[in-house]
């Protein structure tokens, strides 16, 4: 992962910020959260630079449990440790879950009406669209990244095609392309470690 300059950027004043900050994020990400984390945490609070926050958001999706949640306790461990790390996971969760056993509870009479339904179908295609958008957004960071960018590109195009063409499960899919995107950019770091050592 890249290493966070502390003295370059912004970061969360004390754990109430952190926990409040990671609260707003949460009650604002029904359906799906990359788009407003993005936003959030690179664009508005600039915790987080966007070459950083694609290397800690390909982490949290590798990891077992929520990505947003394994987020943010990447985030509150790096500027607190392990109470930032327990603070942040407490602002992702608090509020939502209230808000999800109220939902529960009333939604259980209406679940299969049409309307409800429909209104879930629609949800869903705007949730897709900000997650597309917010993909766009990000790939101008592919630029820097260690692999480079024809890579990124050629990893991106493997994973599309056994996914979505050849129903290739997820997990051989990140097995198979994931070793080797590993193993490439092991390479291309010795590579850049080794012309630092010369000069």
């Amino acid at each position: 992962m890249a290493a966070h300059q502390d003295g370059a950027s912004p970061r969360p004043s004390s754990l109430a910020d952190l926990f409040w900050s990671f609260t707003r994020l949460a009650l604002q990400g029904f359906g799906g959260v990359l788009a407003i984390v993005q936003r959030e945490l690179v664009e508005e609070k600039r915790w987080l630079t966007p070459e950083e926050f694609m290397e800690d958001w390909a982490v949290a999706q590798i990891l077992p449990g929520p990505n947003v949640v394994n987020l943010s306790m990447m985030i509150g461990d790096r500027y607190f440790g392990w109470r930032g790390a327990l603070t942040a996971v407490a602002g992702m969760l608090a509020f939502p879950l209230l808000i999800v056993l109220t939902l529960a509870a009333l939604f259980a009479g209406i679940a299969d009406s049409p309307g409800t339904q429909g209104a879930l179908r629609g949800m869903g295609a705007v949730a897709a669209g900000l997650i597309a958008g917010t993909g766009l957004k990000l790939i101008s960071s592919l630029k820097k990244n260690i692999m480079g960018a024809p890579v990124c590109w050629s990893l991106l195009a493997i994973t599309f095609i056994a996914i979505a063409l050849l129903h290739v499960p997820l997990a051989w899919v990140l097995l198979g392309a994931g070793t080797l995107a590993c193993v490439w950019a092991y390479r291309q770091l010795g590579k850049v470690q080794a012309l630092g050592a010369k000069e």
